[in-house]
């Protein structure tokens, strides 16, 4: 597990409720870590695909340790998770 904290960035997948579907071509978008309530719960400010910011409040921080959730989530970039694991051996 990754520890969030202010100021990192996570990719944030918006709830299909939203108009997002996930479609194999479909990308996520970047999200920066605003303030951290728990290990798996964040507020971000998310930019869209224009690149205009805005906020999302009690977002689930997805592990990887269980199913991904429907719901709009964010996660770690594969990039982090491979540096996690890394430092952890």
């Amino acid at each position: 597990m990754i520890k969030p904290t202010i100021g990192r960035v996570v990719w944030y997948w918006p709830s299909m409720a939203h108009g997002a579907l996930r479609g194999a071509d479909e990308q996520p978008l970047a999200a920066m870590v605003c303030h951290v309530w728990s290990d798996d719960c964040v507020n971000l400010v998310v930019f869209d695909l224009n690149g205009i910011p805005q906020s999302q409040t009690s977002v689930f921080l997805y592990q990887g340790e269980t199913d991904r959730p429907s719901v709009g989530f964010a996660e770690w970039m594969p990039y982090q998770i491979g540096q996690a694991k890394k430092h952890k051996d």
